[in-house]
């Protein structure tokens, strides 16, 4: 690479940090930039998931305010089931062609983000069901830990728009406010990309110099997302993860 597609990389990496902490779509910006440069498609997404694991850490320490108020054993829960879910997921990108989960992406983010804008009432409704209307679920339903799982596999094989879905599972599941949930889906997609970035090391082939570019820019966007995540007003903030979640569905059906 020429050192001026090395800055690109690294804005990037840099854009795709903030993204992943703030409305969680950070491959669909730095994905086709790895694919401009001439990068085959498996070895970019083994390539981009390596490069962005720096920035969801650093995102998940931007949030570590937000995720003490959360009970540690939910914590755990959610990191757990996100990261065995992500085994599965680095396994079908090594064992099935890309656009297998590609060409379903945009229905399940279109999906999720109908899921996020409608959640309040979803939530309150649910709620009002269970008998118990002021009572707060802290707790996953086998029902919420099932899709937490899913998008697990769905985060290990592909990830774009993973942060939405994960919004939205978490979301429906618990009743938290939104910049918990946003802490909690950045901490729960470094479990899964780190996950997934353990098992390319060894098995797929990688393109470190790319990741190494990328990872110099998202840790840094990723702890300034967080910052940004924090600020937002929830409204505005749902707004925006819904208009990031259409834009990358449409992004990837053309």
């Amino acid at each position: 690479m020429t050192g001026a597609e090395h800055l690109a990389v690294i804005a990037a990496g840099l854009g795709a940090g903030i993204l992943t902490s703030t409305v969680g779509v950070a491959s669909l910006l730095s994905f086709p930039v790895l694919i401009a440069l001439g990068i085959p498609p498996v070895v970019a997404n083994a390539s981009n998931t390596l490069g962005l694991l720096p920035g969801a850490l650093s995102g998940a320490f931007g949030y570590r305010r937000e995720l003490r108020e959360v009970p540690r054993h939910q914590v755990v829960a959610v990191v757990v089931i996100c990261a065995v879910g992500a085994i599965g997921g680095a396994s079908l990108l090594l064992a099935l062609p890309s656009r297998v989960f590609a060409s379903a992406a945009p229905w399940l983010i279109l999906f999720t983000c109908l899921i996020v804008g409608v959640q309040p009432w979803i939530s309150r409704w649910l709620r009002a069901r269970s008998g118990h209307p002021h009572v707060l679920r802290r707790s996953m339903s086998p029902a919420t830990t099932v899709f937490t799982a899913l998008t697990g596999v769905y985060g290990g094989y592909f990830g774009a728009g993973a942060g939405v879905m994960m919004m939205a599972v978490l979301g429906l599941g618990l009743d938290l406010e939104l910049r918990i949930v946003n802490g909690l889906k950045t901490l729960a997609l470094l479990a899964a990309n780190l996950v997934a970035s353990i098992i390319f090391i060894f098995i797929a082939d990688l393109d470190l110099t790319a990741s190494g570019l990328l990872a110099a820019g998202s840790i840094v966007g990723g702890y300034v997302g967080a910052h940004i995540g924090r600020r937002l007003p929830e409204t505005l903030l749902r707004v925006l993860i819904m208009l990031a979640g259409v834009v990358a569905a449409v992004l990837m059906l053309r």
